[in-house]
């Protein structure tokens, strides 16, 4: 019986992650539930499946999530404390990484360092660290397995024990596969013009808003080289991005014999999740198998870097190193969230972190206060960069 831990509980990830749970309730037994935010969702999460603590990381929500649990034996904890709290308890052996953006950071790394099974969705939490995450992996032994679709893919298509090692032998290439989102076709000129509520409607995936503009702009695919390199210690050159309209193949590995092994499935994220957490077993994940059958064709053309300009940032702050991934990590995030509320333009979003990129020192990541330091820079400096263009209008 696994203890599982889930930060994140109540997106996208997290409740996947309970639908497998409560597939399989003779093999693991929720020990803590997170969230930011969402108390009255969480509150129902706390009536169906009873875990023993959660965490509300906004106090006011924590408050309330006390209030309306007053008598239950559920303990409620609050603030980062409360999320570091829950992943190194000794009962924790397994904790679901599923908190988006950097916030994920400091939990997840406090899971690493315990030494438990971690099942990474939060890719940000290993682009901006990179080989100080790696590292803590190897000296703690930690067991990491990977998540989102793509990375499950590849790590499905390696040999075993393939993650924070050395690249593969005769490999030749990790190809991630990317549907485009929702304006793969979209004139070029028509993307000044494109809304928060069209950006969001992917034609594949249910997500969140941020990951949803995240692949729309195609920067989760730029986010997602970066975190194949450290996770399966491969260069950027060695990580080709092509665009796959039907989200069938989720990845695919190149040997250098000819062959090329793919991990296909219907585009449903309780694959790969059911796959981590039962690993090295495979257990029901609720997903129907795919029907070869009814699949008509498969599509794969290359990225265009025009089309998506996030793309060739990424691949510019691999090659710059140090801090530079945890700039471009933060610089999106901020960037998403304008344009979220309206505030700056879709094809702003590119643009403002190319600048920020230009405008940030990078530094060696000795440690992490380098890395939080490099992240709060890109934040001051984008905010900036809009309070002055709003100024010249």
């Amino acid at each position: 019986m696994r203890q599982v831990t889930i930060l994140g509980a109540t997106g996208s990830i997290g409740q996947s992650t309970l639908d497998i749970i409560a597939l399989h309730p003779d093999r693991f037994e929720l020990y803590a539930l997170t969230a930011n935010t969402s108390h009255q969702e969480m509150l129902r999460l706390c009536t169906r499946f009873k875990p023993k603590l959660v965490v509300m990381r906004d106090l006011e929500s924590s408050k309330l999530l006390k209030r309306s649990l007053k008598g239950s034996t559920i303990k409620v904890l609050s603030g980062e404390e409360g999320l570091v709290q829950v992943v190194v308890a000794d009962e924790v052996d397994t904790v679901v990484a599923a908190i988006v953006g950097a916030v994920g950071l400091i939990p997840t790394l406090a899971a690493v360092k315990a030494g438990k099974r971690i099942l990474l969705a939060n890719k940000e939490s290993l682009v901006m660290t990179g080989a100080l995450f790696i590292d803590a992996v190897k000296q703690h032994a930690a067991e990491l397995l990977p998540v989102d679709s793509e990375h499950n893919a590849i790590f499905q298509c390696l040999p075993k024990g393939s993650v924070g090692q050395d690249a593969a032998q005769g490999l030749n290439k990790i190809i991630l596969t990317g549907s485009g989102g929702p304006f793969r076709d979209t004139d070029l000129a028509e993307l000044d013009n494109v809304t928060p509520e069209q950006a969001c409607n992917h034609p594949n995936w249910d997500m969140g808003p941020k990951i949803s503009v995240d692949s729309a702009t195609m920067m989760n695919k730029g986010l997602e080289m970066i975190e194949a390199c450290w996770l399966f210690s491969v260069d950027e050159a060695d990580v080709d991005i092509v665009l796959h309209r039907q989200s069938i193949v989720h990845s695919m590995v190149s040997y250098k014999d000819g062959s090329v092994i793919a991990q296909m499935g219907n585009p449903d994220m309780r694959t790969p999740i059911a796959n981590a957490l039962a690993w090295p077993e495979r257990i029901a994940s609720g997903v129907e198998p795919l029907n070869l059958l009814q699949v008509s064709q498969l599509d794969f053309t290359l990225a265009d870097s025009a089309r998506f300009p996030c793309l060739e940032l990424a691949r510019a702050a691999w090659h710059l190193g140090g801090t530079a991934m945890a700039v471009l990590n933060a610089a999106n995030e901020v960037a998403v969230e304008l344009f979220l509320k309206r505030e700056i333009k879709f094809t702003d979003i590119a643009l403002l972190i190319g600048k920020v990129m230009e405008k940030t020192e990078v530094v060696a990541v000795t440690d992490l206060d380098s890395v939080l330091n490099a992240d709060a820079a890109a934040r001051r400096i984008l905010h900036e960069l809009v309070r002055q263009r709003a100024r010249s209008l």
